[in-house]
């Protein structure tokens, strides 16, 4: 599939984009199903989403990855999607977290415990998802697809919806979804801010290198990609 690329978009246009998406699988299918990324960078579309003329009760939305923290600390994608997405009519979408409950120490075995839960709460969703927006860091991570993280060559293959990375250049470990689950989307959208994530961009589109893991994204025949540059 060819990687469509946006120049200059703005959080509007990219929201109506994907409105437009949900839409059509709603006409289709009688339903839709919406992956989100979390951090900071999301906040202005999430804003401009929940203000989309959408069926939002027909939407199903789980998040791309998630830093395993209780819902109420500050660095949780959870907390940050019911703040800035799941507002006005978006509120009514049916939102899945990945987990409610989390144990005080954290170990491989946990995470493991963690994954296998998460993968059978989601299980019952509408898949494979219509559209999942991804985020990419200047490492070339996309989702919690750490280059080099422990978990990470795990989540490159795996058959499951999600797997956990533990990061070493970022905080908390991380729930994501696999690879083969995004790239089993209906759609992939690829939101690219700022000049020096854009120049990772352009190293990572050149070929498929899993130590830049959004290369595994842009580089692929599978699954149609857009990518949007702010």
């Amino acid at each position: 599939m060819a990687v469509t690329e946006h120049p200059n978009a703005t959080p509007a246009a990219l929201a109506a984009h994907i409105a437009s998406a949900l839409r059509s699988a709603i006409a289709e299918r009688g339903r839709a199903s919406l992956a989100v990324s979390g951090g900071k960078s999301p906040i202005a579309l999430f804003e401009a989403l929940r203000g989309q003329d959408l069926d939002w009760a027909k939407v199903s939305v789980i998040l791309v990855d998630e830093r395993v923290v209780p819902r109420d600390h500050a660095d949780s994608n959870t907390a940050l999607v019911a703040r800035h997405l799941l507002q006005g009519a978006a509120a009514a979408a049916r939102f899945v977290p990945f987990f409610r409950e989390l144990p005080a120490v954290l170990s491989e075995q946990v995470l493991d415990r963690l994954a296998q839960d998460a993968n059978e709460r989601i299980a019952h969703l509408p898949w494979p998802l219509d559209l999942a927006v991804l985020g990419m860091g200047e490492d070339a991570h996309t989702a919690s697809l750490f280059p080099g993280a422990p978990g990470c060559a795990h989540a490159l293959e795996s058959t499951e919806r999600l797997a956990w990375v533990t990061p070493a250049t970022a905080p908390h470990a991380r729930l994501t979804l696999t690879l083969p689950s995004l790239l089993a989307a209906r759609e992939l959208v690829l939101s690219i801010a700022g000049e020096s994530k854009l120049a990772v961009y352009r190293r990572a589109a050149q070929q498929a290198d899993a130590a830049l893991p959004v290369s595994l994204v842009i580089n692929q025949t599978q699954t149609p990609v857009s990518v949007w540059m702010a």
